[in-house]
């Protein structure tokens, strides 16, 4: 039996350049950073404005967001320095910190013009001296001088104003972009000395989300979150998917970011039995439910699983989980039931043990660990008999108890829209969970893109449930993607006659291992790749796969003449020895083409309805 989780990995990668322009950089990772710093931020209503002009006042409160005083000023009243900013100003304080630091002064009529829209020349001086360039440091008159230093260090890259012109924001994106990557009068690098992490010519753009990210915390109510900016210019991001605050229910988990205006929301819960914590209880670092171990992220959850707090080892529990997958908080199942859909994998009697301040007991359940809908192979300790393996069921855990229930199968065909967003006339939600399922307890997660154009019958849809919206949000199939699978390539097969007798002697590879298997009885199978199959763990049977001679190959297909096949996505690549006709070494695709290699591969032909994908790989030189 096989199992496979797949898994969806976003990752973002910006590519800042630095001043000395070495890789280039599109505006909208620009505009991100500067937002993540709070240097330019948007409207009430979330707009940026970027096209708009940028007064004096608006710059030096950019400038300050981008300075070593970014936390030391704020918005209330200031000093009245010049005739046209009162000390009630609302960028009084900024305009105070601009001219005592020398970055920016007032005009000869003492104002200081704080509307007036600021020039590129003036900008450039101003962030010359915030850089620490002095008069000194500058060769030529005002603004040659100011204009030139400022394009030799980079601070003008990319950035379209000329000599005379006002900045718009776009403009100013640019420009504070830069400052960040630019060295400063002393040599170091200027975001480097704020304490921003800066290499390869590149801003960690995701230390810099995580530094001014506040949480965890947890929703209360009916879903409220304490928010210090309006929640209608929020973006809220829902276990990952762009979605509302509408959907926050009590006992999420909440992060968010007031630069950005974000909100990134977890419903992730895990209820079962707490079997055990680690290193001690006394200080648990990491607590073990319902089979499976999970990192403890915050003190007041570490406190309530210790031997101080108000569980103890056997309690039913719900953990909230956080953006990481570790412990936020810990709650009484009453306080919020779990269901759990899936196959079971293995189940047997075991003692189970729960204790308190003054007792301790043990009685006899079934232990059955089941193939939970997300993926994830949970324990559950429940009254009732052994479970059978394959089975369908759901597992039902409240502060009373854990049950286990067996399902009636709900079937479903028709097929999948081209972008996987829908099935047989149903959306998907946005935290749908597929689960692939056989008869022998293997199971592979399955995302909607897996399955995006293919048509599955009746027979291939085992369960699915519905969410409040009548959208699918569980839906657990019965082999139809051939993923469950265990997939080998025969090295040597051999079928041995007697009068009273058959027998067979077979060698094969799997995933990277060497196995020998002597029968009673024979195989109808040739050296090549093949399909096993299991029943009590022990091998039932060698299928065939069907094979193709390679002609072209990428990272995710194979062309064989004028058909295209999709490669399992943990395709098992051989190199053949050409000095042995059995001799054949584990290596991975990157190592591999058509150029020096002749390439066979194998794969499954039995009817799986999103199969039909290339699960073995044979390369052999030229």
């Amino acid at each position: 039996m096989k199992h496979r989780l797949l898994s969806l990995l976003t990752a973002g990668v910006l590519t800042l350049s630095l001043c000395t322009g070495a890789l280039a950089v599109d505006s909208s990772t620009k505009l991100e950073a500067v937002r993540v710093l709070g240097i330019m931020a948007g409207d009430s209503s979330g707009n940026l404005n970027l096209s708009s002009n940028v007064t004096r006042a608006q710059f030096v409160t950019m400038m300050t967001a981008a300075s070593p005083y970014r936390d030391s000023v704020g918005s209330g009243y200031g000093v009245s320095l010049f005739k046209d900013v009162k000390s009630d100003h609302w960028a009084s304080e900024y305009i105070r910190l601009a001219v005592e630091q020398g970055w920016m002064s007032g005009y000869v009529d003492g104002t200081f013009r704080p509307d007036q829209s600021i020039t590129l020349e003036e900008a450039c001086t101003a962030l010359l001296r915030l850089l620490g360039y002095d008069s000194s440091s500058l060769a030529g008159s005002f603004p040659t001088a100011q204009l030139s230093k400022a394009s030799a260090i980079g601070l003008l890259d990319d950035v379209t104003a000329t000599q005379g012109q006002t900045l718009t924001r776009s403009d100013c994106v640019e420009l504070f972009y830069n400052l960040l990557l630019c060295q400063n009068s002393t040599g170091a690098t200027y975001g480097t000395s704020l304490g921003y992490s800066i290499s390869n010519g590149e801003v960690d753009y995701a230390t810099l989300v995580t530094a001014d990210t506040k949480g965890p915390y947890v929703a209360t109510g009916s879903g409220s979150l304490s928010l210090p900016f309006s929640s209608s210019a929020a973006t809220v991001y829902v276990d990952g998917a762009l979605g509302s605050l509408s959907q926050v229910e009590q006992y999420d988990v909440y992060y968010y970011n007031a630069n950005l205006s974000t909100v990134w929301v977890y419903t992730t819960r895990v209820t079962g039995t707490l079997t055990s914590l680690s290193p001690s209880a006394a200080a648990p670092t990491a607590v073990t439910v319902a089979g499976v171990t999970y990192d403890i992220d915050s003190s007041s959850s570490a406190y309530k699983l210790s031997s101080q707090g108000q569980f103890s080892q056997g309690d039913l529990v719900t953990l909230l989980l956080g953006m990481n997958g570790g412990v936020v908080d810990v709650i009484s199942p009453h306080e919020s039931e779990t269901t759990y859909y899936g196959v079971v994998v293995s189940s047997s009697k075991a003692a189970s043990s729960s204790s308190t301040a003054s007792s301790s007991t043990t009685s006899v359940q079934a232990s059955t660990q089941v193939a939970c809908s997300d993926g994830t192979v949970r324990t559950f300790y429940h009254s009732g008999g052994v479970q059978s393996t394959g089975k369908l069921v759901s597992v039902s855990v409240t502060q009373s108890g854990t049950t286990l229930k067996s399902l009636q199968e709900k079937s479903l065909s028709g097929s999948f829209s081209s972008d996987g967003s829908t099935f047989a006339g149903y959306g998907l939600s946005g935290s749908v969970e597929i689960l692939d399922t056989d008869s022998n307890g293997g199971y592979a997660r399955i995302y909607p893109s897996r399955l995006a154009g293919c048509k599955l019958s009746g027979d291939e849809v085992r369960y699915y449930t519905l969410d409040s919206n009548g959208d699918i949000d569980c839906l657990i199939l019965d082999q139809a993607t051939g993923d469950t699978m265990t997939y080998a390539y025969v090295t040597y097969a051999e079928k041995n006659s007697t009068d009273t007798s058959v027998s067979g002697s077979y060698q094969y590879i799997l995933d990277g291992t060497t196995y020998s298997l002597n029968t009673n009885g024979a195989y109808s199978i040739s050296t090549g790749g093949a399909l096993l199959t299991y029943e009590d763990g022990q091998l039932k049977s060698m299928r065939q796969l069907s094979s193709v001679t390679i002609t072209e190959l990428t990272s995710l297909t194979a062309t064989a003449g004028n058909q295209e096949y999709d490669l399992a996505e943990d395709v098992q690549v051989l190199l053949k020895d050409t000095a042995s006709n059995q001799t054949y070494y584990a290596t991975t695709l990157s190592q591999i083409n058509t150029s020096d290699y002749t390439l066979k591969g194998w794969y499954d032909s039995f009817g799986y309805s999103a199969g039909g994908r290339i699960r073995i790989l044979v390369a052999t030189p030229k």
